[in-house]
Order: structure tokens, then C-alpha cells, then sequence
């Protein structure tokens, strides 16, 4: 596929998409936004896609939003004035899509949905919108030239792209409460000791590490790996484990029928495994987070 602001190169049934604006150190805008949005729904439905790589071009991973642009720089529309009620019951109408919602939640929104692993390279700042759109890749890999700051406090503004979600659940309340109250520039080795992230590695075995990374996500079953993400990330958040059960029940027995048949003979025959499943045809309840509350008649 072709895009502006980054690049997609598929190898090996890896997806390495890579920021490319390195003479702006790659910084978000609002056609980066939407290019990733796009890229991460493409991938999703690619059966030839596994796993993906999210890295930079040149010496920074993504350095925040540009600030550069005329009117408002977060793309929003300052004539309205949306409530709380606009997000919730006119979520998607143009107006509020296009004038009020936060772009870095749309990316990372776009990466919580996908149905492929993500891995996020770090080989350099990643600042701000940088930073938070990390949070919802599953594993992070920093070199030792990555340098990452939730910096909105300098800039007058709050967390945003969902972090607030994600942040907390990787690395616990009091330091993702510090890091964001401080606005303070961590070093690989302290994102790492809060477990942000995993390194530092060489800068120049980064990718290597991704890429052996993903290669062994992409052995497995596309879609038990597809169901394991969503189930992980949406049973963690439920507020009884009977939740997690109901679609543990359903992931077992459609993943029994499918490719675990060939898992099973696999193991038994002392192979490889060939599954056939295809994240493009997934098991009937899948999505079921949104089918209709039984209540109140709405998604959930």
C-alpha cells in the first residue's frame, strides 16, 4: 500500500510499518492519523499480514504532534462546543469524528481493534502522541537512543490517544500518575524499570529483535492469536471473570474445531503446524463485545 507519511512493507508475513517524515523527526499530523488508521484496518483484514512492526525513520520513533500548522493544531473544530452527550450519542457523526474527537485515540483505537499483534520499535524520541500510541501496541522494544515523554503538562493539555486506559494497566496508577505529572523525558532504562518497555538493545539490533519477535507470533494460528489479543485486553478490563469465561467457551470450542485440529495432529506427528484459519473469516461470535446488551438493547 501506498501512504505520505509512512511506509508498509510486508516480508515474510511480517508488516513493518515504519513513520517517514525523518526530516521532522517524524512528527504526527493529521494525514499521518489517517494513514495509520487506514493501514492498521487494512492489516487487520490481510490475510498475509501475522504480526506488525511499528518503528521510525531515521533517529526519532515519532517526536509528538507537529505544531507547526495554522488554527488549531490538533485538527479540531473551535466553533463547537460538544458535550458529554455528543460522545456518547453522536459518536461517529462527521461533526464530532472530524471537529472533536482526539486523532491519537482514533490510532489507537484503530490498534486495540486490530486483529494482529503489535509490536512497537522504538529507536528514538518518542514524545507526546509518540509516546501514548505506543501504549496500545502489546509489546514495546526500545534501543538505547529511544528517549519518551508524556510531556502535555509543558503544553497545557492532558493525556490523550486512550493513554489514560492504557498507561495505567502497563506500568500501575502512581507511576503512570508520576510520568504524566512530571512531563519529564524518561531514558530507555527507566522505561524499562517501570516496564514500559523491554531493553535498551543496541540500536543497531532493534529491529533485529522485533523481527525475531514477531516471526514467532507469526508461527502460530493467525486466528487464536487474533481471538487471544482481543480476549486479553477486553476479559482484563470485565468486572467478573464469568465474562472472561462465557468467551473462553466459545474461543475454545471454535478454535477445537478449527485449527487446533491441526495443532493437536501436529503435536502428535512431531511437525510443524499448517493452519488454515484466516483472521478475514472469523468464528461467528467474534466481534462479541458488540452485540446488543440484552437490557437495554445496545452495544456494548
Amino acid at each position: 500500500m501506498k501512504f505520505n507519511t509512512l511506509t508498509w512493507t510486508l516480508k515474510g508475513r511480517i508488516l513493518t510499518l515504519t513513520l517517514a517524515r525523518p526530516d521532522f523527526l517524524n512528527a504526527f499530523t493529521v494525514e499521518m492519523a489517517h494513514e495509520l488508521i487506514a493501514a492498521f484496518n487494512a492489516a487487520s483484514e490481510d490475510d498475509e499480514v501475522r504480526a506488525i512492526i511499528v518503528t521510525g525513520d531515521g533517529r526519532a520513533f515519532c517526536a509528538g504532534m507537529d505544531l507547526r500548522g495554522d488554527g488549531n493544531v490538533f485538527g479540531l473544530n473551535e466553533a463547537l462546543e460538544p458535550t458529554v452527550a455528543d460522545l456518547t450519542e453522536r459518536l461517529d457523526e462527521e461533526s464530532i469524528l472530524a471537529g472533536v474527537r482526539d486523532l491519537g485515540g482514533r490510532v489507537t483505537l484503530a490498534i486495540f481493534n486490530c486483529k494482529k499483534p503489535v509490536i512497537a520499535a522504538i529507536n528514538g524520541a518518542a514524545v507526546g502522541i509518540g509516546a501514548t500510541m505506543t501504549l496500545a501496541a502489546d509489546i514495546r522494544l526500545a534501543s538505547e537512543h529511544a528517549r519518551i515523554g508524556f510531556v502535555f503538562k509543558r503544553l497545557g493539555i492532558v493525556p490523550e490517544a486512550c493513554s489514560t486506559w492504557f498507561l495505567p494497566r502497563i506500568v500501575g496508577m502512581s507511576t503512570a500518575l508520576e510520568w504524566t505529572y512530571s512531563g519529564e523525558i524518561l531514558k530507555p532504562e527507566e522505561a524499562a524499570a517501570g516496564g514500559l518497555v523491554k531493553g535498551p538493545y543496541p540500536a543497531d539490533e532493534l529491529m533485529n529483535e522485533a523481527r525475531a519477535l514477531a516471526a514467532k507470533i507469526a508461527a502460530a494460528s493467525p486466528v487464536a492469536t487474533a481471538l487471544t489479543r482481543q480476549m486479553m485486553y477486553r476479559n482484563s478490563a470485565a468486572a467478573h471473570p464469568i465474562e472472561a469465561h462465557r468467551v473462553d467457551s466459545l474461543a475454545m470450542f471454535y478454535t477445537s474445531v478449527g485449527d487446533g485440529k491441526e495443532g493437536v495432529a501436529a503435536f502428535l506427528d512431531k511437525r510443524d503446524a499448517d493452519f488454515q484459519g484466516k483472521p478475514s473469516k472469523m468464528p461467528p461470535f467474534y466481534p462479541w463485545w458488540e452485540e446488543p446488551d440484552p437490557v437495554s438493547g445496545s452495544s456494548s
